[in-house]
């Protein structure tokens, strides 16, 4: 690892992007001098590929993410890239210049720091970019579906949001598992999730949603919500009393809020809260068997290589501010390096 880390030495500063206020992705700015990190116990130093960009980046700007840094900070919290050091007390460490995919503070830069013990290697023959939503677009929406959902064959699976990253991956899932699956997605949107094998893609603007999910399924035995205030509602009207699931991930829209009255006496149905971070610290068991299925999906060809829109570091603040108005589709990266 010396020998590795001395051809480094002259590469103590970085280009990231820093997040300089709490005012959204405009404040969001490109930086050359950004000191590089250095790995803690049970870190690994990784060289970026590619990082991803998530919703919650865009939450992070406005200082409204649960537990998110304060400005200013270096942006970013998914990436896939090489192995250029390693931290003390990590037990089996991977080999230098292994390349992995992972979370971790300050992705947005051309070196970050990552945990060890979450991170997996990026599959044979598969980019950095190409790896991206591994350990969480793809963790997300199988634990939605599987230990949180519950999810069987036959089920009527409802997934909102199903052009962005998660809910791409679920309506692929889903399908997988043997559910029916609505989804829902904007207009300009609906090839991309028909493509995916939805077998019906309704218009998430329209103001008879709840009615049309009704009647095309007569309730929903699991839906996996992540757009919040717009769509929580309807959810709850249209998942089936009792045993019916409501997995919820996200608040795109903004919070939506649920009483004890509603529960007993409106909708009686069971709502689980979901964040894939929270789970693999206060469940790593659970966590690890998603690492695990995911890697036999990969085996299987279920869980293809993915195909992110890669954009250079520069245009980083314009890609959340695309994402933040819901003018993306899939996944979206940046590459520190152009």
């Amino acid at each position: 690892m010396e020998i590795y880390e001395q051809q480094h030495t002259a590469e103590q500063t970085a280009r990231a992007l820093v997040q300089r206020s709490h005012r959204g992705p405009k404040d969001l700015t490109l930086t050359t001098d950004q000191r590089r990190p250095t790995p803690g116990p049970g870190e690994y130093l990784i060289r970026v590929g590619a990082a991803g960009v998530n919703f919650a980046d865009v939450m992070q700007t406005h200082g409204t993410y649960g537990g998110g840094p304060q400005a200013p900070y270096v942006a970013g919290f998914e990436a896939a890239g090489e192995i250029v050091g390693v931290g003390p007390d990590i037990d089996s460490p991977l080999r230098l210049g292994t390349h992995v995919v992972g979370a971790g503070p300050g992705a947005f830069a051309q070196y970050m720091t990552m945990l060890a013990a979450g991170v997996l290697p990026v599959p044979s023959g598969w980019s950095d970019a190409e790896a991206l939503g591994l350990v969480l677009n793809w963790a997300t929406a199988l634990a939605a579906l599987k230990p949180l959902g519950e999810i069987e064959a036959g089920d009527t699976v409802l997934v909102h949001a199903a052009a962005g990253g998660v809910g791409q991956a679920a309506v692929r899932l889903a399908r997988h598992y043997g559910a029916r699956v609505i989804a829902t997605a904007s207009s300009a949107k609906h090839d991309t999730v028909k493509a995916l094998g939805a077998d019906a893609v309704l218009d998430s603007a329209r103001s008879d949603l709840t009615e049309e999910i009704t009647r095309l399924t007569g309730g929903v035995d699991l839906v996996l919500e992540s757009v919040g205030q717009a769509t929580f509602d309807v959810s709850l009207a249209v998942t089936k009393p009792f045993t019916g699931r409501v997995v919820v991930f996200g608040a795109a829209s903004g919070d939506a809020s649920l009483s004890t009255h509603d529960l007993v006496f409106t909708h009686q149905v069971q709502v689980k809260g979901l964040h894939i971070g929270a789970l693999a610290t206060a469940a790593p068991s659970i966590y690890r068997s998603l690492l695990v299925e995911i890697e036999a999906l990969i085996a299987q060809g279920v869980y293809p290589p993915g195909t992110p829109q890669v954009h250079p570091l520069a245009e980083g603040p314009a890609v959340l501010q695309q994402l933040e108005a819901g003018q993306t589709r899939g996944k979206h990266a940046l590459d520190p390096w152009r």
